[in-house]
């Protein structure tokens, strides 16, 4: 399954990009999440609970997230499981300035396997993207509260 995204930040690039690789951005910005840690330097192990219309479920993940060109290009890498099937997919995000904001471009591919592959492509792709919708929109949450704190603590 292949699928591409478009998310616009109010905030400038180099913002963006400082706060998309913070443990704590990520940790509160991923849906379902109960647990986010780094494990190692741009790996990170998740617990999420998914649920994408009758899908239920708890799953595993690794991520690793890869500066392939700093301040414009992440590659991700995401590995998981859980009790109905697999998942592993790749991503690249791309950041571009437009005006004081951050475009952000991600095309991504994903193989699913067990009963989550069952659910059927329009399923999986209608849950995938509110899934980066909802992860978009508090990263940029997320990063105007860590702005914020830190304007107050410099006060």
């Amino acid at each position: 399954m292949k699928f591409e995204y478009e998310y616009t930040f109010g905030l400038p690039r180099n913002i963006v990009w400082k706060y998309i690789k913070d443990e704590k951005v990520l940790r509160n910005s991923l849906p379902g999440c109960k647990s986010f840690s780094e494990v190692a330097r741009g790996v990170y192990q998740a617990e999420v609970e998914i649920k994408m219309g009758p899908i239920q479920d708890h799953f595993v993940l690794e991520i690793r997230l890869h500066e392939k060109k700093p301040s414009s290009i992440i590659q991700l890498q995401v590995i998981g499981s859980g009790n109905i099937g697999e998942i592993s997919g790749k991503a690249e995000l791309y950041f571009n300035d437009q005006q004081r904001m951050t475009q952000l471009n991600c095309k991504a591919e994903a193989q699913v396997t067990g009963a989550l592959a069952l659910a059927g492509q329009r399923v999986l792709e209608g849950g995938a993207n509110k899934g980066l919708e909802t992860f978009f929109q508090k990263v940029e949450k997320e990063i105007k509260r860590s702005l914020y704190y830190l304007k107050k603590k410099s006060r």
